[in-house]
């Protein structure tokens, strides 16, 4: 039979959030699909949602689909924003071939969130779309809710309604209703656990108590599960606190700090929830031997915050924020102990401490290409597919390898040319090699730059700087948690890394930062 495809992409979940990767927050479908699959240990995304989305979806590198940062027109000085005509999704091409294309969530690659666009998903290959055009926001309430291309604002009236839950639930219908004379594509895209921390009462309930311990203690043990289940070398230590982060028993409002990460545990529960409808879907229809599903993360946790403000005092209401409740009462932006997160009259985030959690044992975050804004967990579940059960393979990977591998599994050839347009060659190599054991290649250079922040790895060679600062060498195979600096001992290849990054850097259309800030001044 034809191998079906679903793939399951999660917003600024960090590396060690979930049961497979460490985790204390119950995820039993996660370890269901781990159990019978295959994880990586070193599996890349770009840092930030709109660039590794179009990544992802293209097997292209994000600055030659046309979104380099987000989806703001930044020309002639920066980046459309939107997906060009030189990038093909995974959905055209496989549509091309026969599939049925089906999405349900996050779109987040075209500036226009309201009008049609040609950067729509109905106009980049995918027959059918429910979801959201914008990037996050309120679960009870997202803005620019769509099915097909018509605004379906009016379902979030529901009493019930929970984006995540309506997600899931599409998904479901999806596979459900299918034609069996053809196989599928289905891309799920969740808002979870992405800001604001929104989550039924129910499952923030569930998780009281699961976080008393703090994140020093929690650090440490989700360290040592990673080390005990093989997915971390017990050589690369822990990395330390974050120096902008107390210490745990320094730390006042227990209550409400526990309360954050209450909520983001939360917000995973309903998504672990979704995945097993989806699962118990393909299951039951028949589909899930011949089905590849692969499930990741957009990029690291996420230390974003918010200064305090009603949302109706501010000077602009950005897409994603509600300007009040679906009833009518005020929504409260930012992060004080006086708000409890959780319900829809609230906005707020779960900060650096629980952030620096979420990517044990790495440092750094979303934004930056240190390991913690990059490092994604990813499972791959493929019954047909000659993979074994439980393992774990450590060669490192990248988002344009997704497609490479879809293409080999599924035998569709990449199109040399398409209707109206002349699609860049693909950036990315097939991953089936490293899920069945056989190894990568030697020798392989992965690359990313994120507003400024700059990586090039090669083999156990990683060299990273962030923006306007030096460049920093590190040996992954020793050392992957970015601890010691060896620029100074090592700076042949640094010389040699600088020079493949900067060659890449012209050939994949990366605007240098300090040109971006320069304009926008």
């Amino acid at each position: 039979m034809a191998t079906n495809i679903v793939l399951i992409l999660v917003d600024d979940m960090g590396y060690s959030d979930i049961g497979p990767y460490g985790s204390e927050i119950p995820t039993p479908n996660l370890d269901r699909l781990a159990a019978g699959g295959v994880r990586m240990s070193q599996f890349y995304n770009t840092a930030r949602c709109s660039p590794s989305r179009a990544s992802l979806l293209t097997g292209l590198h994000p600055h030659q689909t046309g979104i380099g940062i987000l989806t703001e027109d930044q020309r002639p000085y920066g980046y459309p924003g939107t997906l060009n005509d030189r990038c093909l999704t995974m959905a055209e091409v496989l549509g091309a071939a026969g599939y049925a294309t089906y999405m349900s969530g996050k779109w987040h690659l075209c500036g226009q969130f309201y009008e049609p666009h040609d950067a729509w998903p109905t106009r980049r290959g995918f027959e059918q779309f429910f979801g959201t055009i914008a990037g996050g926001g309120s679960y009870f309430y997202p803005k620019t809710l769509t099915r097909g291309e018509t605004s379906v604002q009016e379902e979030t009236s529901a009493p019930d309604f929970y984006y995540t839950d309506a997600i899931s639930e599409q998904a479901v219908r999806y596979i459900e209703a299918h034609d069996e004379d053809r196989p599928f594509f289905l891309y799920t895209a969740y808002t979870a656990p992405h800001w604001p921390l929104h989550a039924p009462e129910e499952d923030i309930a569930a998780m009281k108590g699961l976080f008393d311990g703090g994140w020093d203690e929690l650090r440490r043990q989700r360290a040592e599960l990673l080390v005990s289940s093989g997915v971390l070398d017990p050589a690369w230590g822990l990395s330390e606190r974050d120096p902008d982060v107390a210490a745990w028993d320094d730390t006042p409002d227990h209550e409400w700090e526990t309360q954050r990460m209450e909520v983001y545990a939360a917000q995973l529960r309903r998504m672990d929830a979704g995945v097993g409808r989806i699962l118990d879907a393909l299951e039951a229809t028949g589909q899930l031997e011949d089905t590849l599903l692969m499930f990741l993360s957009d990029n690291g946790g996420c230390a974003e915050g918010f200064q305090p403000a009603y949302t109706d005092e501010l000077p602009r209401l950005p897409e994603f924020l509600p300007g009040s409740t679906r009833d009518g009462r005020r929504v409260f932006r930012g992060n004080v102990p006086e708000s409890m997160p959780g319900g829809e009259e609230t906005y707020a985030s779960y900060g650096t401490g629980w952030a620096n959690l979420s990517n044990t044992p790495f440092r750094e975050y979303k934004h930056w290409v240190h390991e913690g804004g990059i490092a994604t967990p990813f499972i791959v579940h493929w019954p047909a597919g000659g993979l074994e059960a439980g393992a774990v393979r450590h060669d490192p990977h990248q988002l344009p390898d997704v497609l490479a591998t879809v293409l080999e599994a599924t035998g569709v050839a990449f199109p040399s040319e398409y209707p109206g347009r002349r699609p860049q060659p693909l950036e990315g190599i097939s991953m089936l090699p490293t899920w069945r054991g056989w190894g990568a290649p030697d020798g392989r250079y992965l690359y990313w730059e994120h507003e400024g922040n700059s990586a090039v790895r090669r083999g156990r060679w990683k060299l990273v700087r962030k923006h306007g600062q030096p460049w920093e060498l590190y040996d992954m195979a020793t050392d992957r948690t970015e601890l010691h600096d060896l620029c100074a001992e090592q700076p042949d290849v640094v010389a040699e890394l600088v020079a493949s990054y900067e060659a890449w850097a012209r050939r994949c259309g990366v605007i240098p930062r300090e040109t971006i800030l320069a304009a926008g001044r």
